[in-house]
C-alpha cells in the first residue's frame, strides 16, 4: 500500500473546523514551525478507519483498557522486541509525562534524588521539583569533534549520585539527541543502577523509530533480566504513529510491588482511559505497521538531506540521529551568531522565521532541536531561509 508523505497536510487553518495547534499556532504565519516533537504526516490509514467506526457509536463514556489492546502490545513486544511480557505487567495511562511525574510520587519520598542526564526532553528536568524531590543532573559527554555521537558518560554520572539519589530518569533511544546507546553502554548503566541500588523509569517513546537499516530495539528491562524488577518502562503510540492528541500510553512494570505503588500514586491523579486514544492505539500496533516502515524511508531521506545542508553551515554541527525525526544542532561556533545576546533559537526565529527548541530548555545553552518529521517541502523551505542566514 501507498501512503502520502509529501502532500502537505493543512494544520494553521484546517478546513471544515477551528482546531488550534500548539505547534502551529504558537507563532505567527510568517513562521515555519520544526519545534515539538509532532510531525506533520495524517496518521496511519487504519488509525483513521477504527477512530471514525468509534465516533460514528456516538457514545464517549467512561471506558476500560481492552483485553484486546493489552495483547496487542504483547504481541507487538514479542514480535519487534523480542521482549516476552504479560498483559498484567500493564498500566494505561494520559501519557509519558505524566507517568514521569507519578513514578516520583510512587517510587520516591520527599527529599529523595531523581536524577536526570543533560541534554534532555525538558519535562525530565522538573520531574524532581514539581514532586517535592531533589533535583539531580549529570550531562553526556558531547562529541569530541563534529560529527562524532553523543556518549553516555559513567563517570561523571556516578559522581552525580548521592546517599539521597533513589530514582533514575532515563530515555531511550535518547531525546534530543537521537542515539541508540550501545550494549556496552546500557551494561555499564545496569551495572551502576544495581550498585547505587536505584530505581529506574525507561521512556522509550522512540524506540519504534530507530532510522539504521535493520536496527531493532531492545528494552533495558529485556536486556537485563536481572534488573527488570528495579525498571518501568514507558511506551507509546505517540511520536511512531503520530498520536500525540489522543494522550495514551503505557507503563509497562514486570515487579507487582513497583506495580502496586505505581497503581496506587495515580489514583485521582489521572482520568480513565482516553476512549478513542486507546481505540487507536490499537488499531496502530496491529495494522500500522506497513504505515510505520513506509514512514522510516521518509524520515531517512528527510535525515539525509538535512545532514548535508548542515554541511554547509559554518561553525554548525551535527551528530546524524540514529532514531526518531529530531536534530539536536550545535551552533555555538556559528559565525553568525557570534557575540549576540539572543539565544541562538530566538535569533533564528526573528532572521530566518523558522520556529525551532531552544536547547537551553533541555539544559544545554547554544543548541537547537529541529523536528524533519515534516513533508519535503516544508523541510527545504526552512532548511533555505536557514540557509540565508547561517552560510555566512
Amino acid at each position: 500500500m501507498e501512503f502520502d508523505f509529501a502532500t502537505p497536510v493543512e494544520r494553521r487553518h484546517p478546513s471544515g473546523g477551528d482546531w488550534p495547534s500548539q505547534k502551529w499556532h504558537r507563532y505567527g504565519e510568517e513562521v515555519l514551525p520544526l519545534w515539538v516533537a509532532d510531525m506533520d504526516f495524517a496518521s496511519p490509514p487504519a488509525v483513521i478507519e477504527a477512530l471514525q467506526a468509534r465516533v460514528a457509536h456516538g457514545v464517549f463514556g467512561y471506558g476500560q483498557v481492552p483485553e484486546s489492546l493489552k495483547q496487542a502490545v504483547c504481541d507487538w513486544s514479542a514480535e519487534h522486541y523480542a521482549w516476552t511480557i504479560e498483559p498484567a505487567w500493564q498500566l494505561w495511562l494520559p501519557g509519558v509525562v505524566p507517568a514521569l511525574h507519578l513514578a516520583s510520587l510512587a517510587l520516591t519520598a520527599p527529599g529523595d534524588g531523581v536524577l536526570t542526564v543533560t541534554p534532555i526532553y525538558p519535562p525530565f528536568l522538573h520531574v524532581a521539583e514539581r514532586t517535592g524531590r531533589l533535583p539531580q543532573q549529570a550531562a553526556l559527554r558531547a562529541p569530541a569533534a563534529p560529527g562524532e555521537p553523543w556518549r553516555l558518560d559513567l563517570e561523571a554520572l556516578e559522581a552525580a549520585i548521592t546517599p539521597e539519589t533513589r530514582l533514575l530518569l532515563w530515555c531511550q533511544p535518547h531525546n534530543p539527541t537521537g542515539r541508540v546507546w550501545t550494549q556496552e553502554e546500557l551494561a555499564g548503566l545496569a551495572a551502576l543502577v544495581e550498585r547505587h541500588d536505584l530505581l529506574v523509569v525507561s521512556d522509550e517513546l522512540h524506540c519504534d523509530l530507530l532510522l539504521d537499516e535493520g536496527a531493532r530495539h531492545t528494552p533495558m528491562a529485556a536486556a537485563f533480566p536481572a534488573l527488570a524488577s528495579r525498571i518501568l518502562t514507558l511506551w507509546a503510540p505517540s511520536k511512531t504513529f503520530n498520536l500525540a492528541g489522543l494522550t495514551t500510553a503505557c507503563a509497562v512494570i514486570p515487579d507487582a510491588g513497583l506495580r502496586r505503588r505505581f497503581a496506587a500514586a495515580a489514583k485521582g491523579l489521572q482520568p480513565d482511559g482516553n476512549v478513542l486514544g486507546l481505540v487507536a492505539a490499537e488499531a496502530a500496533y496491529r495494522h500500522g505497521d506497513a504505515w510505520r516502515q513506509a514512514l522510516l524511508a521518509t524520515l531517512r531521506d528527510h535525515r539525509r538531506r538535512l545532514v548535508e545542508r548542515v554541511a554547509r553551515w559554518p561553525g554548525v554541527s551535527l551528530s546524524v540521529p540514529e532514531s526518531t525525526y529530531l536534530a539536536w544542532l550545535d551552533l555555538r561556533e556559528a559565525p553568525a551568531l557570534q557575540g549576540l545576546e539572543a539565544s541562538p533559537q530566538r535569533w533564528l526565529l526573528e532572521h530566518a522565521g523558522v520556529a525551532l527548541s531552544d536547547g537551553a530548555d533541555f539544559g544545554w545553552p547554544g543548541f537547537v532541536r529541529l523536528n524533519f518529521g515534516t513533508t519535503a517541502a516544508q523541510l527545504e523551505e526552512a532548511l533555505s531561509r536557514l540557509d540565508g542566514v547561517l552560510r555566512g
